[in-house]
């Protein structure tokens, strides 16, 4: 049967703000504690001091990804309130000159004069600050910075993250854990790259295949830092 209604079309932008917090929180836990159990494995560390140096990375990584997270969408929900505070007292002062600028704005989007100035009027009487915000400042509602939000998606994701590779560890036998971490990292990682790229509607092989190359590079590098250091002491 042909569908003729639109009304379960979903749009994927409005997932911006967490999304972007949640992958990011996902893959730094995966790829820091994991980059950090095989540099002081490749140290010669005992099990124990492995196993600590794990919890710490994921209790001090979810804590420093909230707090960054938090403060800098806070920075960005400043700047649109004073942004927004400085639109209504513009409506305030001169409503007459806003609405002309808001018939601007849709008549250069190809509305004709009169039907940009109904649309206009029409918007202004509902909410004449939001319809400002949205097709004067592009402060839409659904896509508005939420501090909080974004810090609980960011400290949520990169925990679930980190927990993979210090779970591997912790239950591979000692001399199979650094193999067995490196698996399950690489795995979580190309998981992680096709999931975040379904929800963001991007090319799902490219950001796959992006998000393995760099995590075998950070591997890789700590990997060898820690044989190195473990070598000199």
């Amino acid at each position: 049967m042909t569908r003729t209604r639109r009304d379960d079309e979903i749009h994927l932008s409005y997932r911006s703000n967490w999304l972007r917090a949640a992958v990011l929180g996902a893959n730094d836990g995966i790829l820091s504690v994991s980059s950090l159990l095989l540099g002081v494995a490749a140290s010669g560390a005992s099990t124990t001091a492995i196993l600590t140096a794990g919890v710490a990375g994921l209790v001090g990584g979810a804590s420093s990804m909230a707090a960054g997270e938090y403060v800098s969408v806070s920075s960005q929900r400043d700047t649109e309130l004073a942004d927004l505070r400085l639109e209504q007292r513009e409506l305030d002062a001169d409503p007459e000159g806003e609405l002309r600028e808001l018939v601007g704005i849709y008549e250069a989007r190809g509305l004709r004069g009169d039907l940009a100035r109904e649309v206009a009027l029409s918007l202004s009487k509902s909410d004449a600050l939001e319809a400002h915000a949205r097709d004067e400042l592009g402060l839409d509602a659904q896509r508005r910075a939420r501090p909080l939000q974004a810090a609980c998606a960011s400290a949520a994701s990169f925990s679930s993250g980190a927990l993979l590779p210090l779970l591997a560890v912790a239950v591979a036998p000692a001399g199979a854990r650094t193999i067995a971490c490196v698996l399950v990292t690489l795995l979580a990682l190309g998981l992680l790259g096709d999931l975040g790229a379904r929800l963001g509607g991007a090319p799902r092989l490219r950001a796959t295949v992006r998000i393995l190359l760099w995590g075998i590079v950070a591997m890789t590098v700590t990997a060898g830092i820690g044989a190195i250091v473990g070598n000199l002491t």
